[in-house]
């Protein structure tokens, strides 16, 4: 039975995920997309967690070299991996949600990551989100 809940705690939910893979990468720590996806959503099992969250977090996680690579292309005075990994991980969700999904068109991708960023980053990030994204997407 899938889990029902908005988009847009999905997106939150995404993101988490994503952030704890980079995480455990930075910390050379083993990470399991099931556990961390089955607690974050509070299920029971893995086949709970809603396909598309499943689908986005897997598909970023499997691409993310390509995907960091893209995102530096476009960032000729930045280094992806001195942002802040809450802003990888928005920046990377936005994505791999735009691109590997026939759901997310830009303008949504970058609404969804903007929303996310002003939770969660400092007050004018998300003006770099978006314009990164816009490039990018």
């Amino acid at each position: 039975m899938e889990n029902n809940i908005s988009r847009n705690k999905q997106n939150e939910k995404i993101m988490f995920s994503i952030y704890d893979a980079l995480m455990s990468a930075k910390n050379k720590d083993a990470f399991d997309v099931e556990q961390t996806m089955t607690s974050l959503f509070d299920v029971a099992s893995f086949d709970d967690v809603p396909y598309f969250s499943k689908f986005v977090v897997i598909k970023a996680l499997k691409n993310i070299t390509d995907i960091i690579k893209e995102f530096q292309a476009h960032m000729p005075k930045w280094d992806f991996d001195r942002l802040n990994l809450v802003e990888q991980a928005i920046l990377i969700m936005s994505y791999s949600s735009n691109k590997y999904t026939d759901e997310i068109e830009k303008p949504i991708a970058i609404s969804n990551a903007i929303l996310l960023a002003k939770k969660y980053l400092d007050k004018d990030d998300y003006k770099f989100v978006n314009a990164i994204l816009d490039n990018v997407l």
